[in-house]
Parts: structure tokens; sequence; C-alpha cells
């Protein structure tokens, strides 16, 4: 369902000052719109206030994810763990969200810091949190060239030890998650603009050659079958080479009987660029290779002015996108899983690897919600009552 974005200007003017509790904007209906029976039929408090978060507005079988704070960057910031110390985060975590994916706390250098030794404490926290509050859980990631620890990347391995080090550990880690994932991104950014693979940064595919990312899923798959098995990359949103890329290699896993289930993308966008009007042409095709899509990492970031604020032009534009890609990914029949890269400005990774961007989040620093936020509400609202 498509949203009505001529009411972005009036969320501008006033939702930053808005409680989460704020009835979600509404929008004149289509001429050819019938409103389902229920629409109108005045809802107790305690049920309009359990539509006003997202995963509760979403229609069913849709996920509104967000990335777990914690790892990465994190670990060099002044602030402890925020996922284990700050409760007004765990609060909004788990009331907002249907969906969680570990931020770092999966990726290589975290879970699997030296050759005979796990860190499995923090993301079995994050799992237990996600079955308490009722959520599901992407796993992130399996293969990947970047945040790999010093002992791997610099290791003196043969072919053979190399294999079996990257089979043991996705054998270990899904192995240890199974039945407990909905989704894992398998391979992660292994092509690069020109839609080449990355056969001199990614270390698997360097030393093992491309065959290694088949075999990856077919790893992963064994030891749980029931989990969702994703391509992931940024800079694919749009049909240009890279996404032609992974459109291409796709085809040719499934002829060769692959468990590739699903192409995902980041959506880590920037309001100096146009939007990728595309993307819902882009998921689409994936679709009818009979694949699930997901986007699995939005963010919006913005150049801020002195004042370190963001004009209320900048988060116009900022909810449109939000807004935007949120549409297409429901406008999408496969594509049930939508993912922000955490929600809150306090803890986004953005400014410490975008110098003068930021605000790049739907809550603002002290979880006051942004025009995205209620942008993002209405339109799962809106499609929830078909």
């Amino acid at each position: 369902m498509r949203s009505a974005r001529f009411a972005l200007a009036a969320l501008v003017a006033t939702a930053v000052a808005l409680p989460l509790a704020v009835s979600p904007a509404t929008a004149a209906p289509r001429p050819d719109h019938r409103p389902a029976p229920h629409v109108n039929v005045k809802l107790p408090p305690h049920a309009q206030a359990k539509f006003n978060r997202l995963r509760w507005a979403a229609p069913e079988g849709f996920y509104v994810g967000t990335a777990v704070a914690g790892g990465g960057h994190h670990l060099e910031q002044d602030y402890p763990d925020p996922f284990t110390h700050d409760k007004a985060y765990r609060k909004i975590l788990g009331k907002q969200f249907s969906s969680v994916s570990p931020e770092n706390q999966m990726k290589w250098d975290f879970i699997h810091p030296e050759r005979d030794r796990y860190r499995f404490e923090e993301t079995d926290a994050i799992i237990d949190f996600a079955e308490r509050h009722r959520q599901v859980v992407r796993g992130h990631t399996l293969l990947w060239h970047s945040q790999n620890p010093a002992w791997l990347e610099e290791g003196d391995f043969t072919a053979e030890e190399l294999r079996e080090i990257l089979r043991e550990h996705i054998t270990t880690v899904v192995g240890r998650y199974a039945g407990r994932i909905q989704q894992w991104d398998v391979a992660n950014e292994i092509f690069d603009e020109e839609g080449e693979l990355r056969t001199r940064d990614n270390i698997w595919i360097r030393e093992l050659g491309p065959g290694i990312v088949a075999d990856a899923f077919r790893w992963a798959h064994e030891v749980d079958p029931a989990a969702k098995l994703f391509f992931n990359d940024y800079n694919v949103e749009g049909v240009n080479a890279k996404s032609d890329a992974y459109y291409a290699l796709v085809q040719e896993l499934l002829a060769e009987g692959v468990p590739v289930h699903g192409f995902a993308v980041q959506g880590h966008l920037s309001t100096r660029y146009g939007f990728p009007g595309d993307l819902e042409r882009n998921l689409l095709r994936f679709d009818e290779l009979g694949l699930e899509t997901a986007v699995t990492e939005l963010d919006v970031r913005m150049d801020l002015p002195a004042s370190g604020l963001p004009t209320k032009a900048q988060l116009m534009q900022q909810a449109d996108y939000y807004d935007r890609a949120l549409s297409a990914c429901l406008a999408v029949e496969g594509c049930n899983s939508f993912t922000i890269w955490g929600f809150t400005d306090k803890y986004s990774w953005v400014p410490t690897f975008f110098e003068g961007e930021g605000s790049a989040t739907v809550m603002t620093e002290k979880f006051v919600p942004k025009p995205a936020f209620f942008a993002l509400r209405s339109t799962l609202n809106q499609a929830r009552r078909g």
C-alpha cells in the first residue's frame, strides 16, 4: 500500500515534540478506496496505544526490525554497552520492534576472537531477549571481507585449513542457534561496485575461489534447515551493475540446487543523493525468481548544519526516504522483513564513519521520535488496514 506523503509536511512541524503514544497521521482515502469494516471502529485506549507501536501497526506476517547496538565502533565510545546498560533503550527495543539483528555481536571479530574461542554471551542475551519479547532474529553475518579477526586475516593457513575454519565456524554458530534464527545473512557484500567478485579483499573468495559461497549456504542449511538464507549488500537498492551481478549469480546457484532463499538490500541512504526510485522494481525481479526479499539496514544520513541539528526540510526529506523504502518493500509480496539500522542517534554508527553527517535514525539521542518514525507508523497502519 502506498502512503500519502502529502501528510509529511504537517508531521515535520509537530512530530519531534510528540510522545510515542500520539495517534498516527491519517491521509485522505483514494477515490476508489473502501475501508475495511473495522477501520472506523473506535478502539479502547489500551488497544489504540498498542497500534502506536511499529510492530503492532504492521500487517500480519510483516516484521519490523532494528539492529541491536553493541560491539564494533561502540567498544571505542565513552558509554557502556547499550543493550546491557541502557534500560530506556532496551524498553523501546522490546516494545517497538518484532525483529532484531545483532549489529556487530555476531561478526567474526567479535564472536570468534581467537581460533579456538567463541564469545557467545552477548548474542545469547540478545536472542533470549528476543524470545521473551516475541521477536524474531536475523543473523548477521557468516562470510564477509570485513571485521575479521587478525588471527584469521594474518594467519598462515593452507586452503584446506581455511576451508575447514569457515565450515567449522558456520556449523558452530548456526548450529548453536538452530531453530532460533529466522533469517541469516550468509554472504555479505561479495561484489564490488562494478559487479565484480571481491577476489582481493575477501579472504574466502581469494583463497578458496567463488565456489566457497555456495558451500557456505549449503553448510548453513545443513545445520539449520528452517532458517532462510540471504545474500546481503549495500548500493544494490536499484538496478545496477552490482545488483545485476547478484541476479545472475542467484540464478546460477538456484539451478545448481544451492539453498539460497533471499536477497536483501541494506539501504544505507543519504540525502546527498536521490532516492533509488527503482527499488520496488529491483526487489520484484528477485521475488520473481522465487526468493524472499528484505530491507535489512536502513538509515538515512544527512549533512548537518553548524548547529548539529537537522532543519525541518531535512527531516521531511529523511521521512520521505524512509517512507518510500518501506512502501517499496510492502508492495512486493515476498518482502516481509524491514529493518532499520538502529533507532536512535545516540548509538548510530553514521557520525563515526561519515564526518559531518548524522541524524540518520528515526529517533533523537533522547529517544524523541522524528517525522520518519511517524511516517513509518502511518504507512504500516494503512497497510494493515488494507
